[in-house]
């Protein structure tokens, strides 16, 4: 890991949390390596003055190149950003997000070219064995909308999540087979669904979603697939499925 310090300046006492604010945690850049020996560009953001009550582990919409309808996700997708930025100091969480397999971001480009969410079962096993060297508690998988694929498909396999929380899922490579997997797992899983979204919308959600028992739907009105405007509801439901104890995120800087 390369140390980045403790990066990020409070709002001023009063002030309101807002897109862009960068609140203090300890951030590291990390690199991950794969079973296939790729390197893949990451970081991780640890809360300042606490241990991490649990650790949230992202994976990306579907990166340049990837074709699809969200094409340009990575590690920086506005959400994972956001998350990164705020809940270590907010919620006490742990944030590692990374490039999957030939995906760019400012923080760099991961090796590998795409594999279509099939090699990205690697990069998925790859970061949590980071989190298990690194002794990181309770990680949770958090995806969003091809994420959301890989964890379905294949976070399964791994015994080491307490869970996964799916934001704006698809299910496109990811079909019932996959659900009745987590259903006979019993992890829980949190489907995060906008209420005007491009590929599934709550009430088809709420009916794939049927066949796995522990799973909960949450809508989030008037909201469409990149959840923009929406940030600070969805990184609540995130808490909330997480760290439950937690209560409601503060919206003003104390």
């Amino acid at each position: 890991m390369v140390d980045l310090g403790t990066t990020g300046v409070p709002p001023r006492p009063g002030e309101q949390v807002r897109a862009n604010t960068v609140l203090p945690a300890r951030r590291d850049a990390v690199t991950l390596t794969t079973a296939d020996g790729l390197e893949l560009v990451a970081e991780l953001a640890r809360p300042l003055d606490q241990d991490p009550r649990a650790t949230l582990v992202c994976l990306h919409p579907l990166p340049e190149g990837g074709g699809g309808g969200t094409p340009g996700g990575s590690m920086d997708s506005h959400l994972l950003r956001k998350a990164a930025r705020r809940l270590p100091a907010l919620a006490g969480l742990a944030v590692l997000r990374f490039n999957t397999r030939g995906t760019t971001s400012l923080e760099g480009t991961s090796g590998g070219t795409f594999g279509g969410g099939d090699a990205e079962r690697l990069d998925l096993a790859a970061a949590l064995d980071f989190v298990e060297c690194e002794d990181l508690p309770a990680p949770w998988l958090l995806g969003w909308s091809f994420g959301t694929e890989i964890i379905l498909r294949w976070g399964v396999e791994d015994p080491t999540p307490s869970g996964a929380v799916l934001l704006a899922p698809p299910l496109h490579s990811a079909g019932d087979a996959d659900l009745d997997r987590w259903a006979v797992d019993g992890r829980p899983l949190t489907a995060v669904v906008p209420e005007l979204d491009d590929y599934l919308r709550p009430p088809a959600a709420r009916a794939r979603f049927a066949r796995v028992p522990q799973a909960r739907v949450i809508e989030v009105e008037r909201s469409r697939h990149l959840f923009v405007g929406f940030a600070e509801t969805v990184l609540q439901a995130v808490v909330d499925a997480v760290a439950p104890d937690v209560g409601a995120l503060r919206r003003v800087w104390p």
